[in-house]
């Protein structure tokens, strides 16, 4: 009886092994609760893509918690099916991209995808930009892609719910579409460190939702178009390392909400607009190399009381530095090198407390620095001076300024004619006579 009872127990379990089996594989797919066509649509775009896993094998339910991978998030809807909301690929932790990965236009068929991010994923195999019409999408961020080429597709504009647009370092070339400029959601659109060239479209005062404009360093040339003060919700705009040409628009004094305005590295001249210390929220100024030739610093900057970084430097500035700017008392930076200034610095200087880097070289300078003890140790080797032979200190304080200590014979920064009466040309033996005189003059 033994031998026979024996033989009967293996068959009975290979058949309780293999319903256990169906009964995981059933219970697998009754718990992924996805569409099956949505999910075999993101096991082809993975495989396309990543070569990280065997994507099928080792994420069955892709969209539960047990069983799933950092880069991917889904949501269940009130039917209780899952759908995949957001893929990221690129970087470690995420998915990887390997070599021969293209752009994948058929993820534009996840029905429930909000947010989509590929940074530094096409970096071997040169790839364009496709798009498929998608009304769900809502962030699009293609970012460090040096194998992106091509244009910026003019079907971005099917995306009607973006409002995040970032194509940052990539190497795409050609215009920027005006249809752009039809997503009227966009909150950020950044298309910085490409090859896009031609004018910024009018048609970017459409986007009346837009905090965030960066087109930075790109060969974008013509003016700045005027109806970029229609873009009344703009806190930071960057148009910084182009080719951009004529004045700073009229306009701009209606972004009263920017708080970071750059300018810097393009071909702008002539004055500055006479509404510009309406910008009151404005804390970030940065408008160096710019061909502003033989015009003076705009005392109107001194009205921006919030303003912590001023640098106007390398554009030619001429006059002297305006004393008002010492009322600017948040300001932290201020880069005024490589221009044409003259006179003395303006000893107001000295009560911006919360100065930490001041940079005033060459320029045409004169004078005695004015700066105290204090001032000159808190900046330290923050304090540039050099380049201004018309400047020196009057005593080495142990901080390199880049000038060099008055000499025993030298002219004073006169206060008034009295001064100059009593006080012009100095002797060694004159010396602390004359500076204890100056002082105290009035």
């Amino acid at each position: 009886m033994y031998p026979f009872k024996l033989s009967l127990f293996f068959p009975l379990l290979l058949i309780l092994f293999l319903s256990t089996s169906i009964s995981s594989n059933i219970n697998n797919l009754t718990q992924s609760n996805m569409n099956p066509h949505e999910l075999e649509t993101l096991y082809k775009i993975m495989e396309s893509i990543s070569n990280d896993q065997d994507w099928r094998r080792s994420y069955p339910n892709p969209c539960q918690q047990s069983s799933s991978w950092l880069g991917i998030e889904c949501k269940r809807n009130t039917n209780n099916t899952y759908h995949v909301t957001r893929l990221d690929f690129g970087t470690h932790p995420n998915p990887t991209c390997k070599k021969t990965s293209t752009f994948p236009s058929l993820i534009f068929q996840l029905p429930n995808l909000e947010s989509l991010f590929f940074v530094q994923c096409f970096t071997h195999t040169k790839t364009t930009i496709s798009i498929q019409e998608n009304t769900i999408l809502q962030q699009l961020s293609i970012r460090s892609n040096p194998s992106l080429i091509g244009t910026i597709p003019p079907q971005i504009s099917s995306l009607k719910s973006l409002q995040i647009l970032t194509l940052s370092q990539n190497n795409l070339l050609g215009q920027i579409p005006p249809q752009i400029f039809t997503l009227n959601s966009l909150i950020h659109l950044d298309l910085s460190y490409n090859n896009l060239t031609g004018q910024i479209p009018y048609q970017i005062g459409n986007l009346n939702n837009l905090i965030g404009l960066d087109l930075s360093y790109n060969s974008l040339t013509n003016p700045i178009p005027s109806t970029i003060g229609l873009l009344k919700s703009l806190q930071k705009l960057d148009l910084s390392s182009n080719t951009l040409t004529g004045r700073i628009p009229q306009t701009i004094e209606k972004l009263q909400s920017l708080n970071f305005l750059a300018l810097s590295n393009n071909k702008l001249s002539g004055n500055f607009p006479k509404g510009i210390h309406k910008l009151q929220a404005l804390q970030y100024f940065l408008m160096d190399d710019n061909p502003m030739m033989f015009i003076t610093l705009p005392d109107e900057l001194s009205q921006l009381h919030k303003l912590q970084e001023l640098s106007l430097s390398s554009s030619g500035y001429s006059g002297e530095i305006p004393s008002s700017y010492s009322q600017l008392m948040n300001l932290t930076t201020l880069s005024l090198q490589n221009n044409r200034l003259t006179g003395k610095i303006p000893v107001e200087l000295s009560r911006l407390t919360h100065m930490y880097h001041l940079n005033l070289s060459r320029n045409l300078l004169d004078g005695v620095v004015p700066f105290n003890t204090s001032f000159l140790k808190r900046l330290g080797r923050n304090l540039d001076l050099s380049g201004n032979p018309g400047l020196c200190l009057m005593m080495n304080e142990g901080v390199y300024v880049g000038v060099n200590v008055c000499s025993n014979t030298i002219t004073m920064p006169l206060k008034n004619r009295s001064c100059e009466a009593s006080c012009g040309v100095v002797t060694s033996l004159l010396f602390l006579v004359c500076v204890f005189q100056l002082l105290f003059c009035v």
